[in-house]
């Protein structure tokens, strides 16, 4: 399903200011479509770029028929919380965007589909794509090159790090391609695989099929998922199998020592981090050794003055290029690539 050009309300109720509003947060950033507005009661009348310092600006309403009556066509589910499950205090809202006519449009696992029976309205984007098979390691014969976006931690960058290089290559006129593995990444570019809907022996495999549709790319950008450290995350192997990376961007979060879920777990050192990476990629010469050019590193809790102190401080320490891929754009790295 496709939502091209439609017209989106945002629900983001109690998310606006809140990490897990990260679906919203993305589709502000990077959906081509129009926003006509976001749900959150908490900020009703005020202007989204106001509160979440995303340069969009858009209305912030307290209801769903507000948001129809400005013209919205799509409701979408603007927030990623913990487990991918609906809370239960969201369907009223929900019922009433479909009582509306609106098109649903659903990222977590928790499917709309059984309740609102109407495959042209509904958009559950957490659904195993159809005919899939085992990873033959193919993408290593392609002619692009290939990068994977790897992290310290889950919801650390590594979507918005992938589409600001995607951004920064189509405008040198390179012939790049965008890779999606998560709801917010098929969501703003209409394709990709929801990698974590996919069971596991195909996991890989569906990575592949991906990376084979641009056979004639020079770069292909892979959205990261999860990351190595993290005990509930078991995205990179399929992901490193699946696109046979040459190149790795590290993206991590400034001043951020342990993961943010679970702070017992610390962050190793990134230079090691990078090289546990690589050694995984390579598996002892079985596959190409992938080069790290670089980190993307995530300062949007930082003011500017700090930021930029945080990268110096993080390339003099790594002797790795370092830049804000949204504060400072990505040049730095691509170029290494």
């Amino acid at each position: 399903m496709r939502i091209d050009g439609k017209p989106l309300a945002l629900f983001m109720e109690g998310a606006l200011t809140d990490i897990s509003g990260k679906m919203g947060f993305g589709v502000l950033r990077y959906s081509q479509n129009p926003v006509v507005c976001v749900i959150d009661s908490s900020y009703a009348g005020q202007d989204a770029k106001d509160i979440t310092g995303i340069p969009r600006s858009c209305p912030v309403v307290a209801t769903v028929d507000e948001a129809r009556n400005l013209g919205a066509e799509v409701f979408l589910l603007g927030i990623a919380p913990s487990g991918g499950q609906i809370p239960a205090d969201w369907y009223p809202a929900i019922d009433r965007a479909w009582e509306l006519g609106m098109t649903l449009v659903n990222g977590l696992h928790d499917l709309l589909g059984p309740r609102y029976p109407d495959p042209k309205r509904v958009w559950d984007i957490r659904i195993e794509p159809a005919g899939l098979e085992n990873n033959q390691g193919r993408a290593r014969n392609l002619p692009a090159k290939r990068v994977l976006f790897i992290g310290t931690d889950m919801a650390i960058g590594k979507m918005t790090a992938s589409l600001e290089m995607w951004k920064e290559a189509r405008s040198r006129g390179i012939k790049a391609e965008f890779v999606a593995t998560g709801q917010i990444g098929i969501t703003i570019t209409g394709s990709g695989v929801p990698l974590d809907a996919v069971r596991v022996d195909f996991a890989s495999g569906a990575i592949e099929r991906e990376m084979l549709r641009y056979p004639d790319a020079e770069l292909i950008l892979v959205e990261g998922q999860g990351s190595l450290i993290h005990p509930s995350s078991t995205a990179t192997l399929p992901l490193i199998r699946g696109s046979v990376p040459t190149h790795l961007v590290l993206c991590h979060r400034a001043g951020q020592i342990a993961l943010a879920k679970m702070p017992e777990v610390a962050i190793p050192e990134l230079r090691g981090f990078a090289k546990m990476y690589e050694d995984l990629a390579e598996a002892q010469s079985t596959f190409p050794r992938p080069v790290t050019v670089g980190i993307a590193l995530n300062c949007g809790h930082l003011d500017d003055e700090a930021a930029e102190r945080a990268v110096e401080e993080l390339e003099r320490e790594t002797g790795w290029p370092v830049t804000d891929p949204v504060k400072h754009g990505t040049s730095r790295l691509l170029d290494r690539i």
